[in-house]
């Protein structure tokens, strides 16, 4: 096994970058997307309450603020592809064998379900509780099913070209890998990190010009990163331009038409992640959750914006390095991984959903069907892209499969891109604290060490 000197792109400082913005107090970048994330709801909003569905609105939307928007997250997504290959295939390669790979893979799996049936249960527990969907007035239900049907017609087609399960394992060896890497963001990202796991098992075992491979990779990394630098720089703009898309138009006059659903996912959400995960960092990885929680700030921030894992993955393999600790063999593997297969909060949101649904339809599910629901929601957020409205589909299938009518989609689209916002947030900190986990239970992490103490109070 090679010494690679900790490479990795997806942390090294530069000094040069340090001393290039001499004494002077900069304001951190999470403080600006932070910033550009408020104005671009508060200019959304008075948008839409002054001009409502006025020309110039729509003309602000299509032509400034949604093409800004994209701007950024193209920039994100353009590097997703590489930096997602090349990260996977050094972390496999850094964690030195087969057996170290399998254990950490294994750690991997064993949280992902545990914390993922967790929050299913979580989410099962409040909408039985506070029943959401009961009673809800015909009239709404009719208008938000007929406001979004195109939109639900759509996710119902989705649905049923959904592969048999045999054919769904099939596809996660790929005929063709760069096929897989084209369609990567279409679903196609598990059989692309399945061939970049093989390809990396079988690198650590070819002895002759492995070094030069090596140094190919490390290099795709490296360049990735400094991209996702340069795209980072337009986050304020582009987070708030992507705000101000969503409220300008829309405003959130849907959100109370629907409170009680919205407020149970929310709520289950909020447990998910200052109970749950609090709990699992200050005992499983004995690292201080209220710390941990303030050093991914500008993480949970580019998720919460973008709605989406694999846009937010470059800035998560960049922070667990430089902000957590987290060595880069666990944390290449573990989060490029996690971004597809660790989605708590779809889980979450997926169970909430399909429960709601059932409610407002007067759809009574036995206890067998809501175990069912439980199952599919955990397996469900496993497979779900991660990309914004990833889970509709699967909530489709799910709604199918438990006789509840799969058109009730659409009265809950209004507020899914909010909602897709919120259960993003909690995918990717799940992630996090997954790579945390398992570094601690390897001996790789280094939190509390005195180096990263000083950066964290610096980066403060």
């Amino acid at each position: 096994m090679t010494d690679r000197k900790q490479v990795s792109g997806a942390g090294a400082r530069n000094p040069a970058a340090k001393s290039a913005g001499g004494d002077r107090k900069r304001l951190p970048r999470h403080s600006k997307i932070l910033f550009g994330l408020l104005l671009g709801i508060v200019l959304g909003l008075l948008a839409n309450s002054i001009g409502g569905g006025a020309p110039w609105v729509d003309w602000s939307v299509k032509n400034v603020a949604y093409p800004l928007g994209q701007l950024f997250l193209r920039l994100i997504f353009m590097i997703v592809v590489p930096l997602v290959f090349s990260s996977l295939v050094l972390g496999v390669l850094e964690l030195g064998d087969v057996h170290r790979l399998g254990r950490v893979g294994l750690k991997t799996l064993v949280y992902t379900l545990f914390a993922s049936g967790i929050s299913v249960a979580v989410g099962i527990f409040l909408v039985n509780f506070f029943k959401p969907g009961v009673g809800i007035d015909p009239s709404v239900r009719a208008n938000l099913e007929g406001t979004f049907a195109g939109q639900s017609q759509k996710a119902i087609e989705n649905a049923s070209q959904a592969k048999p399960w045999t054919d769904t394992l099939l596809s996660l060896i790929p005929r063709n890998p760069v096929a897989a890497a084209v369609d990567a963001l279409q679903g196609e990202m598990l059989a692309l990190m399945v061939f970049a796991v093989f390809f990396g098992v079988a690198l650590a075992q070819v002895k002759r010009e492995r070094e030069a491979i090596i140094e190919v990779f490390d290099g795709i990394q490296r360049v990735s990163m400094k991209i996702v630098d340069w795209a980072m720089g337009l986050a304020p703009y582009g987070v708030g331009a992507l705000m101000y898309s969503l409220t300008a138009k829309s405003g959130f006059a849907v959100i109370p038409r629907l409170g009680g659903y919205v407020a149970v996912v929310v709520a289950g959400l909020a447990f998910q992640q200052f109970v749950v995960y609090s709990a699992i960092l200050k005992w499983m990885a004995r690292v201080p959750p209220i710390e941990w929680a303030f050093r991914i700030r500008e993480v949970a921030l580019t998720a919460f914006s973008t709605a989406s894992s694999n846009a937010t993955l470059p800035s998560s393999l960049q922070t667990a390095q430089e902000k957590l600790g987290i060595a880069p063999r666990i944390g290449n593997f573990v989060l490029t991984v996690g971004a597809t297969g660790n989605q708590n909060g779809t889980a979450l949101f997926e169970g909430v959903t399909i429960l709601f649904l059932a409610q407002v339809f007067a759809v009574h599910l036995t206890l067998g069907q809501q175990v069912t629901v439980v199952i599919m929601s955990i397996l469900a957020g496993v497979g779900t892209a991660g990309v914004p409205g990833g889970s509709i589909p699967l909530i489709v299938i799910v709604l199918q499969t438990v006789g509840v009518p799969p058109e009730g989609i659409g009265i809950i689209l209004g507020v899914d891109r909010f909602l897709d916002m919120c259960r993003t947030t909690l995918n990717v900190t799940g992630d996090l604290v997954c790579a945390t986990v398992v570094a601690r239970s390897e001996g790789e992490l280094r939190f509390d060490s005195p180096q990263m103490q000083a950066e964290a109070a610096q980066d403060a």
